[in-house]
């Protein structure tokens, strides 16, 4: 199969493969749209089986990008990178370097920022070879007492999405003794429990690394399930905030909850996954409006980083989907749908 062929390739205007033998760097970088300005994405590094995984994942991560800039209202593209290989152990320097390099090439068509799997100091190593770097910990970010980490936005940002779609679904205006199931309990998905915990929710979590689940059990009072049971729980929110694909055709017969809402990408295995959910009565918040609380933290970290601003700016989320309910429920259609077309409008030529 060639990328042209590919299943999600969407008219991406440009998929490099990035190889450097001497660090052992493995990568690629997906430029899906640059008609509203250079694209943005984070760079992920993950044990992917194959490099075929790996393409399918910077396909869909990018194009998402696209989507999600064009709904958050910022004047940037949509591109995503991602680098073969476990981060706790194949990570290094050397590879960091080289993947900035492979930046470098691409003349500003790609701003790269973190990921998971990568954090800001390794995109300020990624900064000693490249400029097109967003995220950093610069003198601004060290004044406001910020660390150029957008998890905090990211969570934020899905708080935001998660109390709107409670109240379009269950018509109430608080959280308190709301279950909410959070699949991946990581940089986003703990900061995440503490914002809904300090709400009154009740939660369930999971997570591949069982430290970070036993922290959430410990500091909210959370319940904990094994991974593979987290999206049947008997809650009214099922929160993705790991890797992708979690509703598909195995876990969507057995999801229990009333809303999906989570800052993971691509939580839809299959576009039809969308209307599925709708058949089922389930209010499905599209990922890429919940989670763009770092792409907006990051812009105003490139255009000038006041917090009143960037606040209002995450408070937007909300607005957004409102909107992608409404639209869905008078028009009988699919809430993913509905916000495609809309980002459509926006960036497509």
């Amino acid at each position: 199969m060639t990328v042209f062929d590919h299943p999600d390739f969407d008219r991406h205007e440009q998929v490099v493969f990035h190889h450097d033998p001497s660090s052992g760097l493995r990568a690629l970088i997906a430029i899906h749209s640059t008609r509203l300005g250079p694209s943005l994405g984070g760079c992920r590094m993950f044990p992917y089986v194959d490099e075929a995984a790996a393409l399918t994942d910077v396909l869909r991560l990018s194009r998402g990008m696209s989507f999600k800039a064009a709904l958050a209202g910022l004047p940037q593209g949509g591109g995503k990178s991602v680098i073969l290989g476990d981060p706790r152990r194949d990570k290094s320097p050397a590879l960091l370097r080289a993947m900035g390099r492979g930046i470098e090439r691409l003349g500003g068509a790609y701003v790269v920022a973190e990921d998971s799997g990568t954090n800001v100091a390794d995109i300020e190593v990624m900064s000693g070879v490249t400029r097109h770097v967003s995220g950093l910990t610069d003198a601004q970010t060290r004044a406001t007492g910020r660390t150029g980490d957008p998890s905090p936005a990211t969570a934020y940002g899905t708080l935001v999405a998660i109390r709107t779609a409670v109240r379009f679904a269950f018509g109430r205006d608080d959280l308190e003794g709301v279950r909410v199931a959070i699949q991946g309990v990581g940089n986003v998905g703990y900061r995440l429990a503490a914002l809904l915990h300090a709400e009154g929710a009740r939660l369930w979590v999971a997570d591949t690394h069982s430290p970070a689940v036993d922290r959430c059990v410990r500091a909210f009072g959370a319940v904990a399930v094994p991974v593979s049971a987290i999206h049947a729980q008997a809650v009214e929110v099922f929160a993705p905030c790991a890797l992708g694909g979690v509703v598909n055709d195995h876990t969507l017969p057995q999801l229990q909850a009333r809303v999906v809402a989570g800052a993971a990408n691509n939580q839809l295995a299959r576009p039809e996954h969308d209307s599925l959910l709708q058949a089922r009565g389930i209010l499905y918040a599209p990922d890429y409006v919940v989670n763009a609380g770092g792409i907006i933290d990051i812009h105003h970290q490139r255009t000038g980083y006041d917090a009143a601003a960037v606040r209002a700016h995450l408070d937007r989320i909300g607005d957004t989907l409102s909107d992608i309910f409404t639209r869905a429920a008078v028009r009988g259609r699919a809430t993913g749908a509905v916000a495609d077309a809309l980002a459509e409008a926006v960036f497509r030529p």
